[in-house]
């Protein structure tokens, strides 16, 4: 089950069933079921502190993901985006909140299909897959 949250924040995710069917559908074609995943949607600050403290790093991001799955082929995680991030680079990329939350959305989710973004390579992968997924919302 997708689930949605908000930590320190007041957001309302537009769209949240289709949105749950389209990630559904999606982890699906990467052969993926989803079990329980669930989003959080914080502040900046919020984000940096989850950084801090789980991962020993001091930087502001737009979105950090957590894989709690155990079993093969189920997804199963947390993962927290900053809705102030989310809609800075939207402002800056000249796309509507909506659009960049929806490929923010989708970025975590490919992270726990296996799909990283440390090299040149992966990055260019993840967007390919961000621009595949986006066309089928």
């Amino acid at each position: 089950m997708i689930r949605f949250f908000n930590e320190d924040i007041n957001y309302k995710l537009p769209q949240k069933q289709i949105t749950r069917q389209w990630l559904k559908r999606q982890a699906e074609r990467e052969g993926y079921a989803v079990g329980d995943l669930n989003y959080i949607f914080c502040s900046d600050e919020y984000v940096l502190q989850v950084n801090r403290d789980y991962l020993q790093h001091d930087y502001y991001t737009d979105i950090i993901t957590f894989d709690q799955g155990e079993e093969e082929g189920k997804i199963e995680g947390d993962i927290f985006i900053s809705v102030e991030r989310v809609t800075d680079n939207a402002r800056q990329l000249n796309l509507s909140v909506e659009q960049e939350m929806r490929r923010v959305l989708a970025h975590g989710l490919l992270h726990l299909c296996g799909y990283g973004d440390k090299t040149d390579e992966e990055v260019q992968l993840m967007r390919t897959k961000e621009d595949e997924w986006l066309e089928n919302w």
